[in-house]
């Protein structure tokens, strides 16, 4: 298990990995240290072959608050650096979500408190969203005069609740509340904050217990058939994923049991 300075990295279920961020007096804003560990503990959680579902939450009472503007670190860029520095730096940022997306395992997002920038970016990304009643959102850089486009944001978004809603939210910035993103099927569960760790760890253990190889192959597949040119492209990667997984011992001691 890695050792890390920002994050909480537990199994409290079978196959069902716990992933907090951890720098709750800062409501898990990531600095420089946090992006390099959440970086590399994604690394080593897309290897594991004991982990069959991920679920990431906050500490404290927040989600993540985005990118810690007011102490990052080394390694933070000015207005007044070249260009292709700052260009670095926000490719950096992006990797995060990227790294979210192409585990190969699911990841379910329990929204705990403000998600905001970074955190929205994070929480996009992931497969399942579920909330806490008391969870907001927002999408904050375009308060700071810059675009509120960041981080994969407006790939992710407009794909889960449309591109009006998305317009709305990342052009004026403003908090969302946890009614809303559910309302607007951001979330695909609202729950109260005492119920929601349990009820994300039960959705990891439901899937941890299907076929690795069937989860894996279906979160593929709604991931490259979101964008599909046509149905026939969707169905082809269907078809093929089928006869793939119809062949496994795991599928054939699965149908023994229902019949």
């Amino acid at each position: 298990m890695l050792i890390t300075t920002t994050l909480a990295l537990d199994v409290p279920r079978p196959g069902v990995a716990l992933l907090r961020l951890n720098r709750p007096a800062r409501l898990n804003a990531v600095n420089g240290v946090m992006r390099d560990e959440l970086l590399q503990t994604l690394a080593a959680l897309a290897t594991d072959t004991t982990v069959h579902a991920v679920v990431l939450t906050g500490s404290g009472r927040g989600f993540c608050s985005g990118i810690d503007v007011r102490d990052f670190g080394p390694g933070t860029v000015t207005a007044d650096d070249p260009a292709i520095d700052r260009l670095r730096f926000q490719e950096s940022m992006a990797a995060l979500p990227t790294a979210v997306r192409d585990l190969p395992q699911p990841v379910i997002a329990a929204v705990n408190g403000p998600c905001v920038g970074a955190g929205l970016a994070l929480c996009l990304a992931s497969d399942i969203r579920i909330a806490s009643t008391t969870a907001t959102f927002g999408n904050a850089a375009i308060l700071l005069g810059l675009s509120g486009a960041e981080m994969g944001m407006s790939y992710h978004l407009p794909r889960i609740v449309g591109t009006s809603v998305a317009a709305d939210w990342m052009l004026t910035g403003r908090t969302v509340t946890a009614e809303e993103a559910d309302r607007r099927g951001l979330i695909s569960q609202l729950v109260e904050p005492d119920a929601l760790l349990d009820r994300a760890l039960d959705l990891g253990a439901a899937v941890a217990g299907l076929s690795p190889l069937g989860v894996q192959l279906t979160k593929r597949a709604l991931h490259v058939n979101t964008d599909a040119g046509d149905l026939h492209a969707a169905l082809e990667l269907e078809n093929r994923n089928q006869v793939l997984t119809h062949a496994t011992d795991d599928a054939a001691a699965r149908r023994q049991k229902w019949s």
